[in-house]
C-alpha cells in the first residue's frame, strides 16, 4: 500500500487547497469554529469531488424509513449516519491514525476536524500528483499515435502519388512509342530526301558545268562572227585596190564564209542545245522547287518531331526525376516506418510500464478494498451488536416502564387502601373515645 504522510496543514493551506480544487470557498474562521451543518456540507462536497460520495449515497431507502414509526424524524439522522460511515471508510482508506466518530460530525472539534481535513487533502494532493504523472506518461503516447497516424496518412498520400505517376506513365507509354515510331520514320524519310537532294545537287552541278561550256562556245562563236565581219569589211576595202587580190579575197571569204556558216550552224546547234538545256533546267527547277516545298514540309515535320522529341526527352527526364523522387520518398517512408517501429516499441514499453503500475495500483486498491470490506464487516457486526443491544435496552426500558406503571397502580391502590384504613382507624378511635366517655 502507498504510505501517506500527514503533515498538519494550517488553516490557510486547507482553505487555499479547497479553493484551488474548486470544492468550496471558506474562511479560516469557519475552521476555527466549526458547526455541524458546516462540517457536514464541507465533508459532503469534498467526498463528492473526490468521487467517494454521490447523491444516491445521501438518499435514504423508503424501505428503511418504513421500519420507523416517525420516518420524518429519523431521515436526517440516517443521512448523517450514511455520511459518517462513508467518511470512516475514506479515513480508513487513507490510513489515518485517528478514527472518525459520529461525534466528529455532530459535535465537531477544531483540532480533529483540521486533522481529518489535512489527511483527506494530503490524499487529494497525492492522487493529483499521480494523475498528473500518468498524464505526462500518456501524453507522449498520444503524440506518438498522432505522429503514427500522420505518417500513415503521408505514406498513403505518397503511395497514391506513386500510383498516379505510374498510371500517367502507362497512359503516356503508347503515345511515346507512337512518337518514337514516327520519329524513326521521319528520320528514314529525311535520310532518303537528303540522298535525293545530294543527287539533284550533283546533277545540277553537272548541268551548270555543261551550261558554262556552252556559254563559252557561244562566246567563241560570237567572237568568230565579229572576226568574220571585220575581215569582210577589210575585203570590201581591198576590192577596189586589186581585182586579183579581190578574187583571192573572195575565195578566201568564201572559205571563211563557209567556215562561218559552219560555225553558225554549230552555234545554232549549240543554241538549240542550250535552249534544250534551259528547258531541262526549268523542269529541274520546277522539280527542285517542288522538292524544296516537300523538304520544307518535311523540315516542319522534322521540327515538330524534334519538339516532340524534346517533349519526349522532357517527359523522360520528368519520369526519371519522378523515379528519383519516388525512391527518395520510399527511403523516407522506410526511415519513417523505422521511426514508427521505434515509437511503437517505445509505446509498447510504456504500455507495459503503465500496465505494471496499473496492476500494482489494482493490487493495492484490491488490498485496500479487502481491508475496507473487512473493516466494514467488523463495523457492520459491531453495528448489529449495538443495534441488538439498543433493541435489548429498548425492551428492558419498556419492561421497566410497564413495571413502573404497574408499581404506580399498586402504589395508588395501596395508598387508597391506606386512606381507607386510616379513615376506619379514625372512626374506630372516635367510636372508642365516645364509649370511654
Amino acid at each position: 500500500m502507498s504510505k501517506f504522510v500527514y503533515p498538519r496543514l494550517s488553516r490557510g493551506d486547507i482553505v487555499s487547497i479547497l479553493v484551488e480544487a474548486q470544492i468550496i470557498a471558506i474562511s479560516e474562521h469557519d475552521l476555527l469554529n466549526p458547526n455541524p451543518d458546516f462540517v457536514a456540507d464541507l465533508y459532503t462536497r469534498i467526498l463528492t469531488t473526490l468521487d467517494f460520495f454521490n447523491e444516491e449515497d445521501g438518499q435514504v431507502d423508503f424501505d428503511a424509513l418504513e421500519q420507523f414509526e416517525n420516518p420524518d424524524i429519523h431521515q436526517n439522522s440516517l443521512q448523517s449516519m450514511n455520511l459518517c460511515n462513508r467518511i470512516k471508510e475514506v479515513v480508513a482508506l487513507v490510513d489515518c491514525p485517528y478514527k472518525f466518530t459520529l461525534k466528529d460530525l455532530l459535535r465537531p472539534e477544531s483540532n480533529r476536524t483540521e486533522y481529518f481535513l489535512s489527511a483527506i487533502m494530503n490524499f487529494h494532493l497525492y492522487r493529483e500528483t499521480k494523475v498528473n504523472l500518468l498524464t505526462q506518461l500518456m501524453n507522449p503516447l498520444t503524440d506518438i499515435e498522432e505522429q503514427h497516424q500522420l505518417l500513415q496518412d503521408q505514406v498513403s498520400q505518397l503511395n497514391a502519388e506513386i500510383a498516379g505517376f505510374n498510371e500517367a506513365r502507362e497512359k503516356d507509354l503508347p503515345l511515346l512509342q507512337e512518337v518514337d515510331a514516327k520519329v524513326k520514320e521521319l528520320r528514314q524519310t529525311i535520310e532518303g530526301l537528303n540522298n535525293d537532294q545530294v543527287k539533284v545537287r550533283t546533277s545540277l552541278k553537272k548541268l551548270k558545268e555543261k551550261s558554262g561550256e556552252m556559254d563559252k562556245e557561244i562566246s567563241d562563236a560570237d567572237f568568230d562572227l565579229l572576226k568574220c565581219d571585220s575581215e569582210r569589211q577589210e575585203l570590201r576595202s581591198r576590192i577596189v585596190q586589186s581585182p586579183d587580190k579581190l578574187q583571192r579575197a573572195v575565195e578566201e571569204k568564201k572559205s571563211v564564209r563557209e567556215k562561218a556558216k559552219n560555225d553558225e550552224m554549230s552555234a545554232m546547234q549549240s543554241f538549240k542545245e542550250k535552249t534544250a538545256v534551259e528547258e531541262v533546267y526549268t523542269k529541274v527547277l520546277k522539280k527542285l522547287s517542288k522538292h524544296l516545298a516537300q523538304m520544307q514540309a518535311i523540315q516542319e515535320q522534322v521540327n515538330s518531331a524534334k519538339f516532340a522529341g524534346k517533349d519526349y526527352r522532357a517527359l523522360k527526364e520528368k519520369i526519371s526525376d519522378d523515379e528519383v523522387l519516388i525512391k527518395s520518398l520510399q527511403n523516407e517512408v522506410v526511415k519513417r516506418q523505422a521511426k514508427v517501429k521505434d515509437l511503437n516499441d517505445l509505446k509498447k514499453k510504456l504500455e507495459k510500464e503503465r500496465d505494471l503500475k496499473f496492476e500494482e495500483a489494482t493490487k493495492e486498491f484490491s488490498n485496500v478494498k479487502l481491508e475496507v470490506e473487512s473493516r466494514r464487516g467488523i463495523l457492520e457486526a459491531r453495528q448489529k451488536d449495538v443495534e441488538a443491544a439498543v433493541a435489548e435496552v429498548d425492551s428492558i426500558t419498556e419492561k421497566i416502564a410497564s413495571v413502573r406503571k404497574s408499581a404506580a397502580a399498586d402504589q395508588q391502590e395501596l395508598a387508597c387502601k391506606c386512606e381507607e384504613i386510616i379513615k376506619e382507624f379514625h372512626q374506630y378511635v372516635s367510636s372508642i373515645g365516645v364509649l370511654l366517655q
